[in-house]
């Protein structure tokens, strides 16, 4: 590991003027970060410790309904928190397939945003790669592709990106609060990720500086609290990166769907959300049919990145599937014993 200058910020501003210095990253639980510099991926002229500042610790609900969620949030207080199981289970689900207790202990909310690709090339040093050295090349294009991309990839870049909980953050349209230089905004967080185009080593729409500051869950978003579940295909269900996920929720009026949401994961650089697919969902009768098409409009214009990936493709489709098909039957009062995984059976009562 290289040498590097280490800063612990008092306070936002603080962190923020330091952030912009060439060469800085922010250091919360550094779960993914320590690793990548540990392996000679990453090497930052300093890091800027974040963990103590105040008020990015707490899960808030607004007047107006709206849920606010610090950035440094760790995973497993998000994942147990009563008002986010109830309120917006798919994430509560997503955060408890993703990684082991003791992970879920140190990763933060805004790390999970942040994490880099698990592309083995971008790992590898010795590999070309685009995301680490703009302009060397991708030596995953051509190479092993099996878990790659088969949406919105580029000659360029064909990793995905590895978060479980930006795929139901990305269906419930959740927002992303940044602060920086010129004061704080917000992101949509389907626009907060870039695909990777001609510049894949701009992974997000942050500028030098920008520190996430916590998510909004919208208040709307609570009406899909029934009829939500997350489902993730892995290689293996004891806490692998997806193959592909499935973020789907529905809301039921009578014997036709009012409206749905959808968002998928392990398919692209950012979870893959297309509003036609939603639109196909609303005042169709629930079913196979509705369904299938459903997962064909959000599959549009999907194609292997290599030979080894195509499977991809129809994979997504079954998923797609089978989680409207779960988010039909009714949000379980309580997690299954395998969260997300299907072979998990639905534990407990349903929501009314």
């Amino acid at each position: 590991m290289n040498l590097f200058e280490y800063i612990r910020a008092g306070s936002v501003a603080e962190a923020v003027a330091a952030g912009a210095l060439p060469g800085t990253a922010y250091l919360a639980a550094g779960t993914n970060l320590l690793d990548l510099m540990k392996g000679g991926v990453a090497a930052p002229a300093r890091l800027v410790d974040i963990t103590r500042l105040p008020g990015l610790d707490g899960i808030a609900v607004a007047a107006d309904g709206a849920t606010h969620i610090g950035a440094l949030v760790r995973n497993s207080a998000l994942a147990s928190h009563p008002h986010i199981a109830k309120t917006y289970p798919m994430v509560a689900e997503a955060l408890l397939a993703g990684a082991s207790a003791q992970l879920r202990n140190a990763a933060t909310t805004a790390g999970n945003l942040m994490q880099r690709t698990r592309c083995p090339y971008f790992y590898d040093t010795a590999s070309p790669c685009n995301k680490r050295r703009p302009g060397s090349g991708c030596q995953a294009v051509g190479g092993a592709t099996r878990l790659h991309a088969v949406l919105g990839h580029s000659p360029h870049c064909i990793a995905v990106h590895a978060s479980d909980l930006c795929v139901p953050l990305a269906a419930l349209g959740a927002v992303v609060e940044i602060a920086g230089a010129g004061g704080t905004r917000t992101v949509p967080l389907g626009e907060f990720h870039r695909l990777p185009e001609d510049h894949p080593e701009r992974e997000t729409v942050l500028e030098p500086g920008d520190l996430v500051t916590g998510l909004i869950l919208p208040a709307e978003a609570a009406a899909f609290a029934g009829h939500g579940r997350y489902l993730k295909v892995r290689d293996r269900t004891s806490y692998a990166f997806a193959t592909v996920s499935a973020a789907a929720a529905l809301t039921l009026d009578g014997d036709r769907i009012g409206a749905g949401r959808l968002a998928l994961g392990g398919v692209a650089a950012k979870p893959w959300r297309v509003a036609e697919a939603e639109a196909v969902l609303a005042g169709a009768a629930p079913g196979a049919d509705a369904f299938g098409r459903a997962a064909d409009a959000l599959l549009a214009g999907a194609a292997p990145s290599g030979p080894a990936n195509a499977f991809k493709i129809e994979l997504a489709r079954r998923t797609v599937v089978r989680a409207l098909t779960l988010a039909q039957a009714g949000t379980p009062a309580r997690m299954p014993a395998l969260p997300a995984s299907p072979f998990a059976r639905s534990a407990g009562a349903l929501h009314a």
